[in-house]
C-alpha cells in the first residue's frame, strides 16, 4: 500500500510538471500569435477578418491558460477557499466563459475557412459566401446567447447542489464531497453546450471534404496533372480543421471521462492526467495555426533565427 501511494505521488508530480510545461508552451504560442497580429494592425491600421478571429482566439486562450496556471496552485494550497459557495460559482463561471469563448472562436475559424475555400454552386452557399463577415458575426451572437444560457443553468445547478447539502455537515470531507458534486454538475452542463460547436465544426469538415471530392472529379474530366491552387487551399483548410477536431475531440473525451467516471476525480493522479489532456487543446492548437498561417510562420522563423544568432552577438 505504501509503495502504491508512492507510485501515485510520483505519477502526480510528473503529470503536474507536464501540465506546467504545457501551460507555458500555450501562453508563448498564443501570446506570439496575438502580438504578431496586433503589431501588423498597428503598422497597417487595418486587420482582416481572419486575423481578427485569430487574435481574438489567441487572447481568449491566454486568459484561459492564465486562469488555469493561477487556479491550480491556489486550489492545492488553499482547498477551503475554493470550496465556498462564492468561489465555486466564481471559478466555475469564469472557467466556463473562458473555455466557451475559446472554443467558439476556433469554430468561427472553421466556418471562415469553409466559406472562403469550399466551392458549391447552389444559391444558399453563394449567398453566405458573399457575406462571410455577417455569418461570423451571427455565429458569435449565437454563441453569446448559448453562453448566457450556460451560465444561467450552471449557477442554478450549483445553487441546487450546495443547498441540498449545505446544512448537513461542515466537515472538510463533506465540503470536498459537495465540491466534487458541483464540479460534476458543471461538467455535465458544459458538455451539453459544447456539442453545438462540435456539430458545426464537424459539418464544415464534411462539407469541405465533399467540396474537394467534387473539385477533384471536375479536374479529372478537364485537366490532367497535379493539384491547382484551389485544391491546395482545400487540403490546407482540411489540415487545419482536422487538427482542430482531433485536439477538440480529445478535450471532449476527457470531459466525458471525468463526467462518467466521476469517482476517479477523488484520485489526484487522475485529476492531474485530465488537466494535462484538457490543456493540450488550447496550448498545441495555437502552434498548428502558426504553422498554417504564412505571416505567423515567417515571424516565428525570424524569431528562431534571431535566437540562434544571439549567442554570436553576446560573444
Amino acid at each position: 500500500e505504501h509503495l502504491l501511494k508512492r507510485t501515485f505521488d510520483i505519477t502526480e508530480n510528473i503529470l503536474l510538471i507536464i501540465l506546467f510545461i504545457e501551460l507555458i508552451i500555450g501562453l508563448i504560442g498564443n501570446g506570439f500569435t496575438a502580438l504578431v497580429h496586433c503589431m501588423d494592425w498597428v503598422k497597417r491600421k487595418k486587420m482582416s477578418l481572419v486575423n481578427k478571429i485569430l487574435t481574438a482566439l489567441a487572447t481568449s486562450r491566454i486568459f484561459l491558460l492564465w486562469f488555469m496556471l493561477v487556479g491550480f496552485p491556489i486550489s492545492s494550497l488553499y482547498p477551503y477557499l475554493v470550496t465556498t459557495r462564492l468561489m465555486i460559482q466564481f471559478t466555475s463561471t469564469l472557467w466556463t466563459i473562458a473555455n466557451h469563448i475559446s472554443v467558439w472562436f476556433a469554430t468561427c475559424l472553421s466556418v471562415f475557412y469553409f466559406l472562403k475555400i469550399a466551392n458549391f454552386s447552389n444559391s444558399p452557399f453563394l449567398y453566405l459566401k458573399r457575406r462571410v463577415e455577417k455569418v461570423v458575426s451571427v455565429t458569435l451572437l449565437v454563441s453569446l446567447v448559448l453562453l448566457f444560457l450556460n451560465i444561467l443553468l450552471l449557477n442554478l445547478e450549483i445553487n441546487m447542489c450546495i443547498n441540498e447539502y449545505h446544512q448537513i455537515n461542515i466537515s472538510y470531507i463533506f465540503i470536498s464531497y459537495y465540491h466534487l458534486s458541483c464540479q460534476i454538475q458543471v461538467l455535465g452542463s458544459h458538455i451539453i453546450f459544447l456539442s453545438v460547436p462540435v456539430v458545426l465544426s464537424l459539418s464544415t469538415f464534411l462539407l469541405l471534404i465533399f467540396s474537394l471530392w467534387t473539385l477533384h472529379k471536375r479536374m479529372q474530366q478537364h485537366v490532367q496533372g497535379g493539384r491547382d491552387a484551389r485544391t491546395t487551399a482545400h487540403f490546407k483548410a482540411l489540415q487545419a480543421v482536422i487538427a482542430f477536431l482531433l485536439l477538440y475531440s480529445i478535450f471532449i473525451l476527457s470531459l466525458l471521462l471525468q463526467f462518467w467516471i466521476h469517482g476517479l476525480r477523488k484520485k489526484p493522479p487522475f485529476i492531474a492526467f485530465c488537466q494535462v489532456v484538457d490543456t493540450a487543446f488550447p496550448s498545441f492548437h495555437s502552434y498548428v495555426l502558426i504553422l498554417r498561417d504564412r505571416k505567423l510562420r515567417h515571424a516565428s522563423l525570424s524569431v528562431l533565427s534571431w535566437l540562434k544568432c544571439r549567442p554570436n552577438y553576446v560573444k
